[in-house]
C-alpha cells in the first residue's frame, strides 16, 4: 500500500460552486510523433483508446487520454496502475523516438462542480467557457490566474483541472475565492 497523499490531502470548499481535491491520479506524459504507429500502439496499450484530436480528451471509466500539444499527450489511469501503465507504454514504444514519464506525483487534480462551475473558472482563466463554445470532450491548457493548468468538462456541471503540485495550494485558493458566495457574476 502506498503512503502517497495528494497535494491537497482532501481539501474542499463550498461557495456558489464546490472546489475539491480529486485525490491521487496516475498520469503519464507521452511525447512523440502522435501520428506514428508506435505512439498510437502505446496509447492503446495504456488506456485502450485512440490518440485524441487537437484539444480533445477521450475517457472511459477511470482511464483517459488528453491532447496537450502537437507532440504531447497526458495519459490518466488509477494511481496504483501508473507504474504498470508506464511499463506498458515503454514496451509498446519499442525503439521509437519518444518520451514517456510518470508525472503522477508532480501534479495535482481538482474538480469544480455545480451550476456555477464554468463561471468560477471563467473569472480566473482566459478561456471562453460559454456552453456554446466549450463542450464535453474538449481540453484546454491555459492559465489559472498566474499558474499553468489544463481544464476539461468531466461531467454535467463539473470541470476537472490539473496543475503542478507545487502550486496546488495557490490554485485551490484562487478557485475557492472565485467560488465564494456573493462573488457570482451571473454571466452563464
Amino acid at each position: 500500500m502506498s503512503n502517497a497523499v495528494s497535494a491537497l490531502n482532501g481539501k474542499a470548499a463550498t461557495g456558489f460552486a464546490q472546489v475539491a481535491d480529486k485525490g491521487l491520479c496516475g498520469m503519464i506524459t507521452l511525447r512523440g510523433d502522435l501520428a506514428s504507429a508506435p505512439v498510437k500502439k502505446a496509447v492503446k496499450a495504456a488506456v485502450g483508446m485512440e490518440v485524441p484530436g487537437q484539444r480533445a480528451i477521450l475517457g472511459d471509466g477511470d482511464k483517459a487520454v488528453a491532447w496537450m500539444s502537437p507532440d504531447e499527450l497526458l495519459l490518466m489511469v488509477p494511481y496504483a496502475d501508473a507504474a504498470a501503465t508506464l511499463a506498458a507504454v515503454t514496451k509498446a514504444l519499442g525503439n521509437a523516438h519518444a518520451l514517456a514519464i510518470d508525472v503522477s506525483d508532480a501534479r495535482a487534480v481538482m474538480t469544480v462542480t455545480g451550476d456555477g462551475a464554468a463561471e468560477v473558472l471563467a473569472k480566473v482563466c482566459p478561456v471562453d467557457l460559454s456552453p456554446a463554445t466549450f463542450k464535453p470532450g474538449e481540453v484546454r491548457r491555459t492559465r489559472l490566474a498566474q499558474v499553468a493548468a489544463a481544464i476539461w468538462m468531466s461531467g454535467e456541471g463539473e470541470f476537472t483541472l490539473v496543475c503542478f503540485r507545487s502550486v496546488a495550494d495557490y490554485a485551490f485558493g484562487v478557485l475557492s475565492t472565485s467560488a465564494a458566495k456573493g462573488s457570482e457574476v451571473g454571466y452563464f
